[in-house]
């Protein structure tokens, strides 16, 4: 089993907790389990999985927080995490920014709090950064500036309350940016014109 490569059990009726074991499976490089009814924390042991390029856990009904101690940080292949549609609370970790290879993360339709680490500006090959349906507060970190493969930055339905950087308007690849249904406030910079 530890050879394992490919691991898909999404779109079942799976149920109770996540097996700690999954975090063998130390060769794995995708794992999907979204769309069952794991209602469990996410097992720390997943940080084992070193090789991991895609991790999908997506409408599982999760709990807890996206624990510090997963290490996902240390996942250093991985290129997609999709965790949305769950019911996770707490913080968004620091240490996502430390996921430099990523290209996708989806953490929307959870219960996040807090503010958007500036660490996520590390993501230098993000596409897709989807936060929405959230509980974040704070500002709209100027450094998500930096991200200039983002194409999709979805902010709606938060709490934000503070004045749109100026710096979002200079993404070269942006195309989509909802940030309705929050408390922000100020002008909208002048700059936000060269977004396609």
């Amino acid at each position: 089993m530890k050879s394992v490569v490919h691991l898909s059990l999404h779109k079942n009726n799976l149920s109770g907790r996540i097996s700690k074991a999954l975090g063998d499976l130390t060769e794995l490089k995708i794992l999907y389990l979204n769309s069952n009814q794991l209602s469990s924390p996410i097992p720390s042991e997943f940080g084992n999985l070193r090789n991991l390029t895609e991790l999908d856990l997506s409408e599982c009904q999760l709990t807890g927080s996206i624990p510090t101690t997963l290490e996902i940080g240390k996942i250093k292949s991985l290129k997609d995490l999709s965790l949305q549609g769950n019911n996770l609370s707490g913080s968004i970790p620091t240490t996502l920014g430390d996921l430099t290879e990523l290209i996708i993360l989806y953490l929307y339709a959870n219960q996040l709090s807090g503010s958007i680490p500036s660490e996520l500006g590390n993501l230098k090959s993000l596409t897709e950064l989807d936060l929405f349906e959230n509980q974040l507060t704070g500002s709209i970190p100027i450094i998500l500036g930096d991200l200039s493969e983002l194409k999709g930055l979805y902010l709606f339905l938060n709490q934000f309350s503070s004045p749109i950087p100026a710096e979002i308007g200079k993404m070269k690849s942006l195309e989509d940016l909802p940030l309705q249904s929050n408390g922000l406030s100020g002008s909208i910079p002048i700059n936000s014109r060269k977004l396609k």
